[in-house]
């Protein structure tokens, strides 16, 4: 399918609208703002900000990537995964800090979607991504364990240390909030799925919770105050930005760009096979950079699509961008119309909110499928970055998980396979060619697998006791590419049997391998007489020509 741009985007989905169209639209988006309000809320506050912060993105990305999206399903807002590296980086540098890394982290995506580099994304290892997503998970779950117990403990810049710390004890339980905390999460758990789709479980846990404190006058912590205004009192102006600072934040804003790249597309995929529609990769990218560029000086934090809330639109049957758009502006009206509601929504609630959010963001068919199959090198990617996810920057711990991965897929495509055999004058008399078999110099190695820098070691091994060959044929069908250490590797062996009056012979060789051979003058050096279509031809070929071995073993 061809790219295409922002107004082919719009005439493809708008083509033959009508008011029924509409009408889908419409509820779809109240259904998805129904979703996103209690999510929004929580990931607000969960992102060292506000719940009225989290609210002001939903509604701006709802709006502003919605409609420069790459794709008519694709429902932005805060994240659980976007909320775990902003907490992080909020205890370090406030709320400042997270608004300039939101700020950059839209330049840059602005950047990779004009460039159109989105596709470079996908070279993160799933494992990875995987190993990511549960570590961001553990992430939001411990960091609701507070709330939870209705405690308050010193802040730590780890997951780990901080969950480690519970376990020293020193702080006074509030069984209140452990209370309303668990009324949510059974809601979420005991509400049937089929159900949810009319009226969501987190929604109703919450109006559950909060209505049983505002009876029982629980001293509980609760949201706080919900401005009735999209422009914040607190947010991004250039005078309060910390110029010196910027090069500190440039490593936590190149971190907000990769998750947002990545949930971004993650989305788009997941919707695409969903709806048959496929996601235009730069313009999502450009849509996700222009709306996180302008967000930050209304308040709001860094924003990407969310996989819920499009599936939500998506299953609503929502048509277009609209749905979009129509659940920003339910968002808008709740603040205007239930702010003062919204406000007596304890803390713990959002908790048990986030909780049961943490648990399901989990990508257990995946994970089951890695550990049940016993995929090694893919348990190891996975386990490495969880740990790494919790333990260290985030930053570092998609780093060190893509290294390791790569590491694992390097070791696993060197392992060649190199299957040396004598000439079987009656397996080829079965196929129809007759040959006399009586020359033993005469061998045919059969490769399997690319022949690169990782696996010069085994090709050498494999050829290094050849002294009694005469003729060598190398079988390259199974061997799809080569680089510059397999071709010097080649050259060695060409000049090693040559040195001896031997000759070598190549048989199936792909065309980019004949062509990395061209390039380094190989085949004018072998003779591209060796060269042949099948390893038979070769065989044959080989006994029209002399053997200098037959020779110096007849005198």
């Amino acid at each position: 399918m061809p790219r295409r741009n922002l107004k082919q985007l719009y005439e493809s989905e708008f083509k033959g609208y009508t008011v029924h169209k509409l009408q889908q639209d419409a509820m779809a988006g109240l259904t998805v703002a129904a979703v996103a309000l209690p999510l929004a809320l929580a990931f607000g506050v969960v992102s060292g900000a506000t719940a009225s912060a989290g609210l002001v993105t939903a509604v701006l990305a709802g709006l502003i990537m919605g409609a420069l999206s790459g794709a008519p399903f694709q429902i932005s807002g805060p994240t659980g995964a976007m909320s775990a590296v902003l907490i992080v980086l909020a205890q370090k540098y406030g709320l400042d800090g997270i608004w300039v890394a939101g700020l950059m982290s839209g330049i840059f995506l602005l950047i990779i979607g004009l460039l159109r580099l989105g596709r470079f994304i996908a070279f993160i290892p799933s494992p990875v991504i995987t190993g990511f997503t549960s570590g961001i998970a553990l992430i939001i779950l411990i960091g609701q364990i507070d709330n939870f117990l209705g405690v308050k403990t010193a802040s730590v810049e780890s997951s780990l240390i901080k969950l480690l710390n519970y376990f020293k004890g020193g702080y006074a339980v509030d069984w209140h909030s452990i209370a309303l905390t668990l009324v949510v999460i059974g809601v979420m758990i005991a509400w049937p799925k089929k159900w949810n789709a009319r009226f969501p479980s987190s929604l109703l846990g919450i109006i559950l919770a909060t209505a049983l404190n505002a009876i029982m006058k629980w001293p509980v912590g609760v949201i706080g105050e919900i401005p009735q205004s999209l422009l914040l009192a607190n947010r991004l102006s250039f005078s309060n930005i910390p110029w010196n600072d910027l090069g500190s934040l440039m490593g936590p804003a190149l971190t907000i760009t990769a998750l947002g790249a990545i949930e971004s597309l993650l989305c788009g995929t997941v919707a695409s096979n969903m709806t048959g529609t496929r996601l235009q990769a730069n313009q999502e990218l450009i849509g996700q950079g222009i709306g996180n560029i302008i967000i930050p000086f209304f308040g709001g934090v860094p924003a990407t699509a969310a996989i819920a809330r499009s599936s939500v639109g998506i299953k609503s049957g929502g048509q277009t961008r609209l749905v979009s758009i129509f659940h920003a502006v339910g968002l808008m009206l709740s603040m205007v119309l239930f702010a003062p509601v919204m406000e007596r929504i304890p803390l713990a609630a959002l908790a048990g909110v986030l909780m049961v959010t943490a648990y399901r963001m989990n990508e257990w068919e995946t994970i089951r499928f890695m550990f049940g199959k016993k995929f090694k090198s893919a348990i190891i990617a996975f386990s490495i970055t969880l740990l790494s996810t919790v333990a260290l920057d985030l930053t570092q711990a998609i780093l060190i998980g893509s290294v390791i991965a790569v590491m694992l897929f390097i070791n696993q495509i060197a392992q060649i396979d190199i299957n040396i055999q004598s000439v079987d004058a009656e397996k080829l008399k079965e196929k129809g060619i007759v040959v006399s078999g009586k020359c033993p110099h005469v061998k045919v190695a059969y490769i399997t697998g690319p022949l690169f820098f990782a696996a010069i070691g085994f090709f050498n091994e494999a050829f290094a006791k050849m002294n009694g060959t005469n003729t060598l044929i190398l079988s390259m069908r199974g061997v799809p590419l080569i680089d510059t250490a397999g071709v010097e590797a080649i050259e060695k062996l060409y000049k090693k049997i040559s040195s001896r009056g031997g000759r070598l012979m190549f048989a199936g060789t792909h065309d980019n391998s004949y062509r990395m051979l061209e390039r380094a003058g190989l085949t004018e050096m072998i003779g591209r007489e060796n060269f042949f279509w099948s390893s038979d031809q070769a065989i044959v070929e080989s006994e029209k020509l002399h053997c200098s071995r037959c020779e110096i073993e007849a005198t």
